[in-house]
């Protein structure tokens, strides 16, 4: 075959059958997973940061009251992508998400590609929101009045001011956090999916009690000047806040654990899109209330606004919460991440030793712990700026390859059975592509040349290995 050919080889849908395996067969993972635990899964990549910290932030600094409106065209440019990844995820219920889609839709290398940067991503994002975790359990020591030893703070460079330069070794909560998760995700999908439910149930209570107390402590004069930067302030934190409702794509890499993906994966995306749409809206209503947009503590705004009315143990209640609502953003990314390798090696293009998984529980075991390892080591030695530069390209892109591959698989493949079909095609898939885009052109380019650097790896990796050892090059030449 030439290389064109190999390159736009794709995976037979019709051969991928409901036991899993890749082209070739393979281990499959177990499915254990119900709407309601993917829809938690779905959640608690959400609902962490967004709530906790982008919205005041935002508020603060770019959007003031109209906040509310950055997150619901960020939350209509979202669901543009969620649609599309929901008529994927009934259709090719299997491990590994746009990376699968991609390569059944538009061939091997654009799956590779796209595998291949959300590896990177979706790493990165374990870390940059572990380092976060790790402020708000550091404020809460202080709160405490307990003192660590400087040097298991924080990274090198990262000391503020008045500790000396150089105090800072590691920042040992945060590598810790990822090896923690690692360690959960190894205890068998079951157990692990009860885990995140468990937290997610508890921060969305939270949120509920921050939003029952808040309404009754909102100043509608607050909400004047409604547009203080115009729209065009709408929609720079809509830039911003995009990024904090996605998640459903990390957790539609479960759809092979899940016990009935074709009617349920559909489902779990668009209730988790929805359901953290609604608690963000008002989560964000409230705080605009609360407190003039001009006084919104940026870094912790909600705790802040509640001491602001005198309500100082709501403030730790809701300290408490935001570590444990961004802790099941770790579960989901991560997890994420170790489905997407484990889909790229069992298909053959990263070595099949990866996708071996534990004889009893199931799981990618040895990824697993390679990913929590390698995230564990970005979040003790990096600054948080620097882990996150690392993120949010390939998501992007991953969106634009859904959306593209929605369409194209529409028109190429019309017969198919289709559990959920993305309406008013092909407007809302286009909206999807046009939105990436556009937020692409946000990115500093020191972005682009990580992701250049790391694409240039992974096409040594495809052209060394990959393209020769894939199951379907292999499959090609026995015939």
């Amino acid at each position: 075959m030439t290389l064109f050919g190999d390159l736009t080889r794709r995976k037979p849908i019709d051969r991928i059958d409901d036991e899993g395996g890749g082209a070739g067969g393979g281990p499959a993972l177990t499915r254990t997973l119900g709407l309601w635990q993917l829809t938690a899964i779905g959640i608690g990549g959400i609902i962490g940061a967004g709530i906790f910290s982008l919205a005041g932030a935002v508020a603060h600094e770019d959007a003031g009251p109209a906040v509310l409106i950055s997150f619901l065209v960020a939350g209509i440019a979202s669901a543009a992508a969620a649609l599309s990844y929901a008529e994927f995820a009934g259709l090719i219920p299997r491990a590994g998400s746009a990376y699968t889609y991609g390569y059944a839709v538009l061939g091997e290398f654009t799956g590779w590609a796209i595998g291949w940067d959300l590896l990177l991503e979706y790493t990165a994002i374990v870390a940059v929101v572990a380092i976060g975790i790790s402020g708000y359990f550091n404020d809460l020591l202080g709160f405490l009045d307990v003192h660590l030893p400087d040097w298991m703070m924080g990274a090198p460079g990262t000391e503020p001011h008045g500790v000396a330069a150089g105090s800072y070794k590691i920042n040992l909560f945060a590598a810790l956090l990822c090896l923690l998760i690692a360690y959960v995700l190894n205890l068998g999908m079951k157990n692990a999916a009860r885990f995140e439910s468990a937290l997610v149930y508890l921060k969305v209570g939270i949120v509920l009690l921050v939003i029952a107390v808040g309404v009754f402590k909102i100043d509608t004069g607050n909400y004047s000047p409604f547009f203080p930067h115009g729209w065009g302030g709408a929609f720079t934190g809509a830039a911003t806040v995009f990024f904090a409702v996605f998640g459903y794509d990390a957790m539609s890499t479960a759809a092979e654990e899940s016990k009935d993906a074709q009617r349920h994966m559909p489902k779990a995306i668009l209730l988790s899109l929805a359901v953290s749409m609604v608690l963000y809206v008002a989560a964000c209503l409230v705080l605009t209330g609360m407190v003039p947009y001009t006084e919104i503590n940026p870094t912790a705004a909600f705790s802040s606004a509640f001491k602001s009315v005198g309500m100082n143990g709501l403030g730790m209640v809701i300290a408490v919460g935001a570590i444990v609502g961004i802790l099941t953003v770790l579960f989901t990314f991560m997890m994420g991440a170790t489905r997407v390798w484990f889909a790229m090696s069992r298909d053959g293009l990263l070595p099949g030793w990866f996708a071996r998984t534990h004889p009893t529980r199931h799981v990618p075991t040895r990824i697993t712990w390679i990913l929590g390892g390698g995230s564990a080591l970005i979040a003790g030695f990096f600054p948080i700026a620097e882990a996150a530069e690392l993120t949010n390209i390939g998501i992007l892109l991953a969106f634009i390859v859904v959306c593209a591959a929605v369409i194209v698989l529409r028109y190429r493949r019309p017969d198919l059975p289709r559990q959920f079909r993305t309406p008013l095609m092909p407007v809302v898939p286009l909206v999807g592509i046009g939105f990436s885009i556009w937020l692409i052109t946000f990115l500093q380019w020191q972005t682009w040349v990580r992701f250049a650097v790391w694409f240039a790896l992974g096409c040594l990796v495809y052209f060394g290995y990959g393209r020769r050892r894939s199951l379907l090059n292999t499959a090609d030449a026995e015939e």
